[in-house]
Order: C-alpha cells, then structure tokens, then sequence
C-alpha cells in the first residue's frame, strides 16, 4: 500500500513528464514478462524515452491536472505510458515494433498533441518512416536528376573524343 505522500510524489513526477512530452503512449503489459519489460525499458531509453508504469487512478490525477482528459478507468489491462520527448513518432516505432515481438504488449492508444488518439492511429503513425529515412529519400530523388546528367554530359564528351580520335587516325 502506498503512503498518501508516495502518491503524491508520484502524481507530480507524471505531472513533470506529462509536461515536458511531445507524445504519449499507453500500453497494456499483462503477460509481459520483467525481462521484457526491461529490455523495452532500455530500448526507450536509448533514444531519449521513457516507460512508466502507475495505477490508473494517479495517472487520472496526473492528466486531469495537466488538462488532458482522458478516462484512464476505461482502459483494460495494467497501464504502463511511454513518454516521447524527442518527437512523436520515435516512441510509437519502438512500442510498435516490440509489440510485434511481444504480443502480450498491447497497444490502447497515445496523446498527441494533447488529443487522445486510437491505438489504430497510434500504429499507422509507427508505421511512418523515420524523419531521417524521409530526408534520404527527398536527398536521393534531388540528386538523382542531376548525377544522371552529369553522365548524360559525360557520354557526349566521351563520344566526341573517341569520334576526334578516330579522325585523327
């Protein structure tokens, strides 16, 4: 049982992370196992996110004081939230993908942008690629005119040597 000051630290610990967030994700974690919850811990932690896992009623606490509303009662299944700070799309990749290999871990749905969004939402945003992987793409079809005519270029002047070097035989 927790003391009412534990509580307390803990409803404003949220309130801190809720604040600092660009997105949210709430997952259930029944069946999952301490090693794989764990590791999806370390995962997270690498790109700057983070797990935590409350009860239900101090989570409700948290977010009504942050102005989110949501009722976190609904929500079937022990509630762990992934906090990502870095952008929205990083935490959703990495709680998709493990998902995939972990099917006790499921996902209920995310806040972005201080709206609650599906959990069908939150999957297709995972899906996206990465902002880098959409910079290289952009990059590539930039580039790709260009280098193909600097070869274009590069025939014709080859094709004028070998013509040159012919009539000077």
């Amino acid at each position: 049982m927790l003391t009412r000051i534990q509580k307390q630290k803990i409803i404003e610990d949220l309130k801190e992370k809720i604040a600092k967030q660009k997105a949210m994700i709430f997952v259930d974690f029944t069946g999952l196992k301490v090693k794989d919850l764990s590791n999806l811990r370390k995962k997270l932690k690498r790109v700057g996110d983070e797990i935590k896992i409350a009860k239900k009623t101090l989570l409700g606490i948290a977010l009504k004081n942050a102005g989110i509303k949501i009722e976190t009662k609904k929500l079937k299944g022990e509630i762990a939230l992934i906090f990502g700070y870095k952008d929205e799309i990083s935490p959703a990749k990495i709680v998709y993908q493990f998902s995939q290999e972990r099917p006790n871990l499921k996902i209920l749905g995310g806040i972005i942008e201080n709206k609650f969004t599906e959990a069908e939402q939150v999957i297709t945003l995972a899906q996206l690629p990465t902002k880098e992987e959409l910079l290289a793409k952009l990059v590539s079809s930039i580039s790709a005119p260009i280098s193909n005519f600097v070869n274009v270029l590069q025939g014709n002047i080859k094709g004028l040597i070998y013509a040159l070097s012919a009539i000077k035989k």
